[in-house]
């Protein structure tokens, strides 16, 4: 069993900043890409941004620049600051995480509970 919890969420005006942290927890022995989406009201959900094992990054094109993705293999935690934020940016913000839970295993997709991003004057 692997859990993620997220944390960091918030209200915040356009332009600040937050930091979203994900740990994964359990039955681990190696986790592949992570990554992080988001879905807001009555919308798709949505890729941000993922990270390699080895720390490989891509980026919508919407949060260029402004988000950064990050990860401590040790802690199984990845993060995402997020910079110069737009009221566009509110959602609801999932972390993924490709897991093996064995060597032999396959990789198996975990997500998070997800976190409110709110982004407003």
């Amino acid at each position: 069993q692997v859990q993620l919890v997220e944390s960091g969420g918030g209200l915040v005006q356009p332009g600040g900043s937050l930091r979203l942290s994900c740990a994964a927890s359990g039955s681990i022995f190696s986790i592949n890409t992570m990554g992080w989406y988001r879905q807001a009201p009555g919308k798709e959900r949505d890729l941000v941004t993922t990270i390699s094992s080895l720390g490989t990054t891509h980026y919508a094109d919407s949060v260029k620049g402004r988000f950064t993705i990050s990860r401590d293999n040790a802690k199984h935690t990845v993060y995402l600051q997020m910079n110069s934020l737009k009221p566009e940016d509110t959602a609801v913000y999932y972390c993924k995480a490709a897991v093996k839970t064995t060597y032999w295993d396959i990789l198996k997709d975990y997500w998070g509970q997800g976190t409110q991003v709110t982004v407003s004057s």
